[in-house]
Formats: C-alpha cells, structure tokens, sequence
C-alpha cells in the first residue's frame, strides 16, 4: 500500500529522491504506508531521469530529498520529481526539504553576489511545488523567498529531550556559537528550565568560506556544563573552536548540538579530538560510516516530519506541533 485514503477521498502519497532513502522510509513507516516506486538515473552525459511506477493522479503528494553532497545534483532530481508529479495532475505538491540547500546563502554580503537561497525558493515554484517543508532553516525570514506556504519545523524538541537525559539541569549554561543565534539559545534555556545564557565571540572574513575565528566567551561558564547549539556543523572548524574556548574558561564540560550533520572533512576528526562530551546531530542529511565517530549521537527526525506530513494533510495545524511558535 503507498497510500491513505480518509473520508475525504483525499489520497496521500510520499515519494523519494536518491540523496537519503532511508529517512524517506523512516518517514513512511510512521505513516503506515510505503515510499511511491520510482525508477531514477543518470545518463552517462549527468542529466537524471525520473519517473514514478504508478499513478498518483488527484492525490497529495509530498516529495522528500535532503539536499546532501552532491547537493546539485539532489536538487536538481528533486525538482524533476516535482515537475514530473505536476505533469502526472496530482492535486498539490509539498516539496519536504529536511535540509535546505543553499540556506546560509541567504542574503548579499558584497555587491554582485547572489542570494541563492531565493533562487532555490524560485526554483521549486516555478516546477509546480504548491509548498516548501523544512527543518531549522538558517535563517527564519527565508521563509518569504517561496510565494506560498512554507512549513518551517523545529528539532528543538527533539534535541532538547536527549539533552534533558545528559546534564544536570541546575548546572547547566545553554552557549550560542556566535552572537547571531543568541535568540535560538534562549530558545534552548527556557527548554531547559530557564539556565543561564552565554555566547561565544567570533570574526569572519567573508572572503573565506568555511573559517571563523572562536575568540571569547562572553558569560560565565566556570564550572558548568555547557551545551552548545548550533542549526549545523559543516566542516566543524568554529565548533571545535568554541569547544576549546569554552573549556579553556572553565566549562566543566561540553556537549554540542546540531540539526544538520553535513559534516564535511575534516569535520569528524576535529569533532571527535576537540574535548566534546558528545556531538549530537538529527539525521536530516545522511551520515555515512566514515564520517561517524565514537562521540557522535544521532536522533531520528522521522517521527516530526511524519507528524507535520499528516497535519498538511489532515488541513490540521503544523504550528500545534510546536507550543504554537514556528
């Protein structure tokens, strides 16, 4: 069975690029239903076909793809998928995009540079996706580059229940890596009972992809247990920073937290020698066996997706999953 029928006649069908096929079966199965048969390649020239191996005329269909390395390429089958599905006359297309390529990319930095985060939005619009679902997105306000709904999901619950389990709450200071994300870590310390705040001072070159400078803690962090939140860690170089910096004001210890592992290298060996506790990461992207490492903790998002996959459906409330904020 690759769908549900409610009173309604209305049908829903999941469908699934090639980037992370397991997190598309995790998802089915807390649906109750299967993935849609799809036949996907690639020629020898790099172009990709698709096509779907039975009819999904008239239904909801809701096409996942993580946006994981080769990230062009998985947007690019992601957005056929979607074309082929407006072309096959479903009723309406939610293009689920665990990870959002291109997110940080989200606004100029220097004149003549894209924002490529608006692009990608354009993208799927003009395929024929009817809405945009995605997890802890870099930014919030990329939510208005996509003219129509976009569900904006939050692992903070998640997250915050495998950390409840690992620290002692009356000992515990929330660190945000960066002074930007100080509102995400609030977020965090109310989570966790209303615990102290503390963010790590950090430089940029613009012109440098990839490399910040971890200079200061700003707060009091001796003797607690710090938990350091972040959206992602791509190649780990600020984490690991931050990590040390911490330890080196006295942190008793040092868990790090994440949405998105793209942990791109040398990410897994500066996480693994940088004095963490524990990394923990949700598998919104696919974290292959060489780039896991001893201290690495990955938590299932499967369970938030299916739920806000059935809310969508159901015409319920996404926002409900959430304490009313999203």
């Amino acid at each position: 069975m690759t769908g549900i029928t409610n009173l309604g006649e209305k049908r829903l069908v999941l469908v699934s690029g090639r980037a992370h096929p397991q997190l598309a079966h995790d998802v089915a199965a807390e649906l109750g239903i299967d993935v849609v048969p799809t036949t996907a390649y690639d020629f020898a020239n790099g172009e990709i076909y698709v096509r779907f191996a039975e009819s999904v005329r008239g239904a909801e269909a809701f096409v996942l793809q993580s946006h994981t390395a080769p990230i062009n390429q998985w947007i690019m089958e992601q957005l056929l998928m979607v074309d082929a599905l407006k072309r096959a006359s479903v009723n309406s297309i939610t293009a689920v995009l665990p990870f959002y390529g291109y997110a940080r990319q989200d606004k100029k930095h220097r004149g003549r540079e894209p924002i490529s985060a608006r692009l990608i939005a354009d993208m799927f619009k003009t395929a024929g996706a009817n809405r945009l679902m995605s997890v802890d997105l870099h930014a919030a306000q990329t939510q208005g580059f996509f003219n129509g709904p976009v569900d904006h999901l939050w692992a903070m619950p998640i997250l915050t229940a495998h950390v409840r389990s690992r620290v002692d709450l009356d000992n515990v200071t929330v660190v945000s890596p960066d002074a930007g994300r100080i509102r995400v870590a609030e977020q965090w310390a109310a989570k966790l009972g209303g615990c102290p705040l503390a963010f790590v001072h950090k430089t940029r070159d613009i012109t440098r992809p990839n490399q910040a400078k971890a200079n200061r803690v700003v707060g009091d962090v001796e003797g607690r247990e710090c938990v350091l939140v972040d959206d992602l860690i791509d190649t780990g170089g600020t984490i690991a920073e931050a990590v040390k910096v911490l330890l080196n004001d006295g942190a008793s210890s040092v868990i790090v937290v994440a949405t998105h592992g793209v942990l791109s290298d040398p990410a897994p060996t500066r996480l693994q020698e940088c004095g963490a506790a524990e990394v923990v990461v949700t598998d919104t992207l696919p974290i292959p066996p060489e780039k896991r490492f001893p201290k690495l903790t990955v938590l299932s998002i499967a369970p938030l997706i299916a739920r806000a996959i059935r809310e969508v459906f159901d015409d319920g409330s996404v926002t409900s999953l959430f304490d009313g904020n999203s």
